[in-house]
């Protein structure tokens, strides 16, 4: 069984709907470590041992994040620039990562034709990770496509819940390994399409 950590960073979480509910969804999971920075670090004062201790400790590193000014938080930001130190997490002598994977469950007010060559943003939203996943495959991670909530900004009570069930389905088929990882690199994000990239419980691999 995969260990999971959620690292969740929202600032203003009282006014968030979306986040609120896909984080619910998630935070009472077996195998789940669900980690809010922003609760942990109210002065942003990251504990970077404790940091690198919990992602030694888990398989998977989850961010959980609304998409700020076409990049994450400043805590996610942050925790990145302290807690990925060289020698550690990268360099000749920075393996502790290495073989563990990375996914990014990303919000976005904006409807997903925006994110596109011809959009408002001119750039899809996994270009826009781009940064994100360069660091993480420095670190010996592998960087999975993500997850990514469109629209919010218009999004009503059932269709958040729908998100959420999705968001919290994913993690369930992670932690059992009921992942067809040969097909994940051929999505854009994981829940364009969920079910073709997770496996039946008993189905061949």
């Amino acid at each position: 069984m995969s260990r999971i950590l959620v690292l969740f960073a929202h600032p203003a979480l009282e006014k968030s709907r979306v986040n609120r509910e896909l984080a619910a969804a998630v935070r009472d999971l077996p195998g789940v470590t669900f980690h809010d920075l922003y609760e942990v670090y109210p002065e942003f004062d990251i504990d970077v041992r404790r940091e690198q201790n919990l992602l030694v400790e888990h398989d998977m590193i989850v961010m959980q994040h609304p998409f700020f000014w076409y990049s994450t938080p400043a805590m996610l930001k942050e925790w990145q620039d302290l807690v990925l130190e060289h020698g550690w997490a990268y360099g000749s002598e920075g393996k502790l990562l290495h073989g563990k994977q990375a996914l990014s469950v990303v919000t976005t007010g904006g409807r997903e034709q925006a994110y596109a060559p011809e959009g408002l943003n001119r750039f899809t939203m996994r270009q826009f990770l781009a940064p994100l996943e360069q660091t993480f495959r420095l670190c010996g991670v592998e960087y999975l496509p993500p997850f990514v909530v469109h629209g919010t900004l218009g999004m009503i009570g059932e269709e958040i819940r729908s998100h959420a069930a999705d968001y919290r389905r994913l993690l369930e088929a992670i932690r059992e390994d009921q992942v067809d990882w040969e097909t994940v690199p051929q999505h854009q994000r994981l829940n364009w399409s969920l079910d073709d990239v997770l496996r039946v419980e008993g189905e061949g691999v």
